[in-house]
């Protein structure tokens, strides 16, 4: 049971499909009234759907989380809508190319920073302000075990999603005395949109990429969002500035 989550408001960026539209659903579970956040207007809309077909409330903002004057647009257009905010799990991320760090071009580079992790800063920007009007607040920010170890032909996206893990614990520091705490989460190989794309492109690494974790198999994205809730309850009240792995035992496999 997820305690005190019931009438509080809450940011899902990515929040069209994978990751965020589970997380979406399982606050609006809990009872949150669920702000839906995606560039992707079909994706989104059909979370908010989603949402209310199992009796809860949400509404729909399409945003580029990479814009600083959409993100703040986004944020308020909450206030306007629900007129406080309690959470937010800023998870609106990308793949990168599958290339040697000198064929990525700077095109691919500043999209992939952009959208992974200066999003996250962009946010988390226009959301603390908000929850130091309620006087306290949690967010959770999407990183990667890719956050903690390096991967091969994917430079721009390992170092988006380690950033997101180093920004993630200095804003933790920033806000721990008013009110706001700040964690990370980290997830394995987990069914979403964009591993059905790498395995598209590239068909055999999917058996050996679920046979390479531990537990046997990929993670589901229900399972990541009730980590992702669960970090935004009271029942986390003294949890700041961690990231959290969510693979499986997929990690200790690079040590």
């Amino acid at each position: 049971m997820i305690p005190k989550l019931e009438n509080k408001v809450v940011i899902v960026t990515g929040a069209g499909s994978g990751i965020g539209r589970a997380s979406a659903l399982k606050f609006a579970e809990e009872g949150t009234k669920v702000v839906v956040v995606d560039i992707d207007v079909q994706g989104g809309k059909e979370t908010v759907r989603m949402v209310k077909g199992a009796g809860g409330e949400a509404i729909f903002v399409k945003t580029d989380v990479s814009n600083a004057t959409e993100v703040e647009l986004m944020v308020k257009k909450t206030i306007e809508s629900y007129g406080r905010l309690d959470c937010a799990h800023n998870n609106a991320g990308i793949e990168s190319s599958m290339k040697l760090m000198v064929d990525c071009t700077e095109a691919e580079w500043d999209r992939c920073i952009n959208v992974n992790l200066k999003s996250v800063w962009l946010c988390m920007k226009y959301e603390i302000p908000q929850m130091l009007r309620v006087g306290k607040g949690a967010i959770v920010n999407t990183s990667s075990i890719a956050g903690l170890v390096g991967a091969s032909k994917r430079s721009e996206y390992v170092t988006s999603k380690h950033g997101v893990i180093g920004l993630t614990k200095a804003v933790a520091l920033d806000y721990a005395m008013q009110g706001i705490r700040v964690n990370a989460i980290c997830p394995g190989l987990t069914l979403t949109a964009m591993v059905e794309r790498i395995w598209q492109a590239r068909p055999e690494t999917k058996l050996r990429s679920q046979e390479a974790v531990p537990v046997g198999r990929a993670g589901r994205p229900e399972e990541v969002a009730k980590a992702v809730v669960w970090l935004c309850s009271d029942a986390t009240q003294f949890i700041t500035g961690h990231a959290l792995v969510i693979d499986g035992g997929s990690i200790l496999g690079y040590f």
